[in-house]
């Protein structure tokens, strides 16, 4: 089996997640899959919360984990196929490219995505990847993944439904993707279910 490459190094990573309160396990769960010349960021929501969530979760990142290289729609469809068994999941996938910082993203469900631009201005909308209703193991819809370009700073935030939709607001510009992610569950995090956000910065070297 061939050797899994490093993380790349422009892609700055930082996510912060709590379970719903009373559960040991959370059912949100980012994956963070590197291959050669890129990698691939998702986020991932068990249905429900609890153990058969966290489970759905589980599965659902080993599969994707696997190949996350592969074209979306093949990747999709297998990780579609091996969780017929679980709960299912509902996920928001995004593929850097690191050499010409390409951005590739698509959603199955409605874990919410934006791409804050570094040269964004107070009140300037974020970009979104398209979300299809659908949920992995249960109903795959057919996708669209929108291909983008990614400049230096730029940021892709990723949040689960226990954060609220309109985090894209308070997104700031510049800040590491730690501090974004923290920040924004610790401002919006709904606290009626488990949560999760995820953000990536490409600082690629000058």
């Amino acid at each position: 089996m061939p050797e899994t490459p490093p993380w790349p190094a422009a892609l700055e990573c930082g996510e912060a997640g709590a379970p719903l309160a009373g559960e040991t396990r959370s059912g949100d769960l980012a994956v963070f899959a590197p291959y050669e010349g890129g990698a691939l960021v998702a986020v991932i929501d068990g249905l429900g919360h609890g153990e058969p969530a966290a489970d759905a979760a589980a599965a659902a990142g080993a599969l994707l984990s696997t190949r996350p290289d592969d074209p979306p729609d093949l990747l999709l469809k297998r990780c579609h196929d091996g969780l017929r068994s679980t709960r299912g999941v509902v996920a928001t996938l995004a593929w850097f490219d690191v050499a010409t910082g390409g951005l590739s993203w698509t959603g199955i469900g409605n874990v919410e995505g934006r791409l804050v631009r570094a040269d964004r201005q107070r009140g300037d909308a974020a970009d979104s990847p398209t979300l299809f209703g659908g949920v992995l193991g249960w109903s795959l819809p057919a996708v669209r993944v929108v291909r983008t370009q990614l400049a230096p700073g730029d940021c892709v935030v990723m949040a689960t439904d226990g954060v609220a939709a309109d985090f894209g607001s308070s997104l700031i510009p510049g800040v590491p993707a730690t501090e974004q992610a923290k920040r924004t569950l610790a401002s919006h995090a709904r606290g009626s279910d488990d949560a999760l956000v995820v953000a990536v910065r490409y600082l690629p070297a000058s």
